[in-house]
């Protein structure tokens, strides 16, 4: 039993390739599953900063001023 592992690890001669291998897919399959999780988080970022400018803006537009008056 164990010699069948043992030659199923080492892949008939080839472990050198196919192990290395199956690590860079495995490590693209994750980056391509965290990757729209991380566009999101910086897409939601830039709008609220957008918003933020925007209503900063117009604010001062209507002639309120756009931060308190300093004490």
């Amino acid at each position: 039993m164990s010699g069948s592992f043992e030659s199923f690890l080492a892949m008939g001669g080839y472990a050198a390739y196919v192990w290395p291998s199956y690590a860079v897919f495995l490590l693209v399959l994750l980056a391509d599953w965290l990757a729209p999780a991380f566009r999101r988080r910086r897409i939601l970022r830039e709008l609220r900063g957008r918003m933020a400018r925007q209503s900063a803006r117009e604010r001062g537009k209507d002639g309120a001023a756009p931060f308190p008056p300093a004490p």
